[in-house]
Formats: structure tokens, sequence, C-alpha cells
């Protein structure tokens, strides 16, 4: 399991990165957990929620054991079309 949330997380960063995001999401592979704080503002999140149905915390935390290969690019082009 602790191997898979790594996977995730690293391919989150990975995808927000190839999508040209200029943001730093060093922040996403280096905590630890089942659970990322992706530095998103609650009005962020709000908007990823009303715009991409993408449902997490107002504080910006996202669970990570929730991402899965099947979904990681459809989370990135979310979070990068509300953050860049």
């Amino acid at each position: 399991m602790a191997d898979r949330i790594i996977t995730m997380r690293a391919l989150l960063k990975e995808n927000l990165e190839n999508l040209g995001s200029s943001h730093d999401w060093n922040h996403i592979t280096s905590q630890i957990g089942m659970f990322a704080y992706t530095g998103l503002d609650a009005a962020t999140m709000e908007k990823l929620a009303k715009e991409h149905s993408v449902y997490a915390t107002k504080d910006g935390r996202i669970s990570v054991a929730g991402i899965t290969t099947d979904n990681v690019g459809r989370l990135a082009e979310a979070i990068y079309k509300v953050k860049g």
C-alpha cells in the first residue's frame, strides 16, 4: 500500500509538470501518508469541486489513497486548469 501511495504522488506531480504547470509541486512527493496538502486555497478548492467535480477539504488536503492510475491524469488536468 505504501508503495502505491508513493507512486500515485509521483504520477500526480509528473502529470502536473507534463501539462506545463509552472508551480513547484515538490511538496506532493516530499509528504508522506494517505493524504497530501496541495497548497491550494479554499477558493481554488471550491472551483475544483464546482467546475471539475473533484472534492477535497477546503484547506487543500486530498486523499492520495483515492488516486489511481485511471484517474490521476484527470485529477492533474483539473488542478492545472484551476491553478496552472
